[in-house]
């Protein structure tokens, strides 16, 4: 999880909402991302959309069933789709996301009861450092626009 939380810094740094994700495959990243919606003018540009391409391209196979992908927010609902639909084994992040989870925040994609892949969900890693970064962001992002 610190590897995703350097990544959410990273974002922050390029003005992006400042979530980062990582995938393991035999206790090795293979792939790393930040969100880069803004720079890159795309809404799909998640953090976890790019580093699910990413793992995909680095495997192989778009069948991501040995893979944990960590980051260091509850994943949207897109994000959350793209977990399943990978059959990412263990989904691990940092806190939920009471307006925009997809697993279980808001709402439970993992919850369909015909979807034959549910991933091991893991709470709470590095909560508190990944809930007051991006608390932080926001906080100084309302400040900037009131000045305006």
């Amino acid at each position: 999880m610190q590897h995703a939380y350097n990544e959410a810094i990273s974002a922050w740094i390029a003005d992006e909402v400042p979530i980062g994700a990582v995938v393991v495959h035999d206790e090795n990243i293979i792939a790393s991302a930040h969100n880069k919606t803004r720079t890159q003018n795309d809404p799909t540009a998640h953090a976890e959309m790019i580093a699910i391409t990413i793992a995909a391209n680095h495997i192989g196979d778009w069948r991501l069933n040995e893979c944990k992908l960590f980051v260091t927010k509850e994943p949207c609902p897109m994000c959350s789709g793209a977990t399943i639909m990978s059959r990412i084994g263990e989904v691990h992040f940092s806190f939920e996301d009471p307006k925009m989870g997809g697993l279980g925040g808001a709402i439970s994609l993992q919850s369909l009861e015909l979807s034959n892949h549910k991933p091991k969900i893991v709470k709470g890693t590095m909560q508190e450092e990944c809930r007051s970064l991006l608390q932080a962001f926001f906080q100084i992002q309302r400040l900037g626009s009131q000045k305006s």
